[in-house]
């Protein structure tokens, strides 16, 4: 069923009133606590993902070209937990397809059941001209619960992808058991040529983002792994938003670009949706929400026809419901300085050890000198909604959060973070913009008087018959960063497509996000 045909079918005229933008160069920041930060472990190569399992004390990273390494938390010694580089489609220079995602089943103590998410070649009936495909897959763990094992791979769920980028990548089971997906548009940019269907918003072309019936692209999705139905290697939840209703029932919600990263803080789920070019957003995405891409970029207007001028007015609701707002939005440049190029999803903060990020969601950007960032909800502890509030109350606004001392400073692309069973964060990051070389590391955000000295090094362990691992990175704390490969200003295509990076540098921004008042 097509969107036209669905709106047919449930004769729901497009209404609401029309959104205009502001000028980015409105946007301002204040400056907040300082924090430091502790490198944990080195020598991955593009890490991006990091998790906990129930029932073991070990980090688990998600390296982007096909391993899962287990990390001892005091000793930083790394081993393979799960290699599956034979099936992963990635290239050795920059790319957004690779291992993107990893979830354990919450009784993996009991049975051993962990998920992963990946790009493998195209499968036998994709479409022509397509890239790759989306591969969520069931793995089993050994008896000891030591490693995974690469031969008990169950496919869950593949999807045929466009474009090589935009693949999202993020997964992780909500507390009521349920695993939420995260799907990006298709790739390319503005949501539009190939593989990108038509959608109810004719102003734009394209549409993966706005569309429910088509295909599975541009959405949170929400299965049940623990059940079979109707052919399919999953369940539905019964209270999907679209059982019963014109659409594909695997949606939760939709309207993204490409959602690189979320987590949940008890049943709320934070998001981060890339950009394209001008505006970054953050939302706590509810069921059955529509989060604007591609009527809005960020919470602002967007053209496919121009999308570095948008419009002065779009609609601010689809035909099925509001576009909802989100709690954060920034822009790339204001007042003649750039604020970020890609924003990357983190964590609540729960922990003890910095009381002044108690409750802030913490968050980054994808830029070479490692912007980090974190939101604040109102003092009265109520989580914006992902409207416009009625009551006066407007979007969070962000405050630098300074490195305590040069020496803290990650001087690095942030690809991703995390959050222990204390609350406490975790940073992922590289040197390399691509996927290559050996300057992946693992850091621990501190406070700044509990901050160690840099412990020498560890070496990582690899799989029988991989490479040697090669000399060890600097620690991220001696700042020895060397010159961006890419020299000065190059145009790259980086995880949100093509974009200008200017010169790398070694100071390190931390962002702090505080309610309206």
């Amino acid at each position: 069923m097509t969107r036209r045909e669905f709106l047919a079918l449930t004769g729901v005229a497009l209404g609401g009133g029309m959104v205009g933008p502001a000028s980015a160069q409105e946007f301002s920041l204040a400056t907040g606590p300082s924090v430091g930060v502790e490198t944990v472990a080195t020598g991955f190569t593009a890490p991006l993902g990091f998790e906990m399992a129930p029932g073991d004390d070990r980090y688990f990273v998600v390296d982007q070209p096909g391993t899962v390494h287990a990390v001892d938390p005091e000793s930083g010694e790394t081993t393979p937990f799960l290699d599956v580089e034979g099936r992963v489609l990635v290239s050795s220079g920059y790319d957004e397809r690779g291992l993107l995602g990893l979830a354990f089943h919450p009784e993996f103590a009991e049975n051993g059941r962990f998920y992963v998410r990946y790009s493998a070649p195209p499968r036998d009936g994709t479409p022509d001209g397509y890239d790759h495909t989306f591969v969520l897959s069931e793995f089993q763990a050994s008896e000891d619960r030591t490693t995974g094992v690469p031969d008990s791979e169950r496919t869950v769920l593949e999807i045929p992808e466009p474009q090589f980028n935009h693949n999202a990548g993020a997964i992780a089971f909500g507390p009521d058991g349920y695993l939420y997906v995260g799907v990006g548009d298709g790739g390319g940019s503005n949501d539009d040529s190939r593989g990108h269907v038509d959608d109810w918003y004719d102003a734009n072309a394209g549409g993966n983002g706005q569309d429910v019936t088509e295909n599975l692209l541009g959405s949170v999705l929400r299965i049940d792994v623990d059940g079979r139905e109707d052919g399919k290697s999953y369940g539905i939840p019964d209270d999907n938003p679209l059982v019963g209703r014109p659409g594909l029932d695997e949606h939760w919600a939709w309207g993204f670009r490409n959602p690189w990263r979320f987590s949940f803080d008890g049943d709320r789920l934070f998001v981060a949706d890339v950009g394209q070019n001008l505006y970054e957003e953050v939302s706590i995405v509810e069921r059955g929400g529509n989060y604007g891409w591609n009527v809005r970029e960020g919470d602002r207007c967007f053209s496919t026809d121009s999308p570095s001028s948008p419009p002065a007015s779009c609609p601010d609701a689809a035909p099925d419901g509001p576009l909802r707002d989100p709690i954060v939005a920034y822009p790339h440049q204001a007042n003649g300085e750039t604020v970020g190029v890609a924003v990357i999803g983190g964590y609540r903060y729960r922990g003890d050890a910095i009381p002044a990020l108690q409750g802030t969601y913490v968050f980054a950007d994808w830029r070479a000198d490692g912007r980090l960032f974190a939101a604040t909800p109102p003092a009265d502890g109520r989580l914006f909604a992902a409207t416009p509030p009625a009551d006066g109350d407007g979007p969070w606004s962000m405050a630098a959060v300074p490195m305590a001392d040069p020496g803290d400073a990650f001087g690095q692309f942030v690809l991703g973070l995390g959050r222990d069973r204390d609350g406490e964060l975790y940073a992922l990051t590289s040197q390399q913009s691509g996927v290559e070389g050996e300057t992946g590391a693992l850091h621990r955000v501190v406070p700044v008087e509990g901050r160690r000295p840099p412990r020498p090094t560890a070496m990582r362990s690899r799989a029988p018959g991989s490479p040697g691992s090669g000399p060890s990175p600097p620690s991220v704390a001696s700042r020895s960063r060397p010159p961006s490969p890419h020299g000065s200003g190059v145009a790259m295509a980086d995880r949100w497509g093509s974009r200008q990076v200017g010169n790398a540098k070694t100071d390190v921004g931390w962002f702090h996000i505080s309610p309206p008042r």
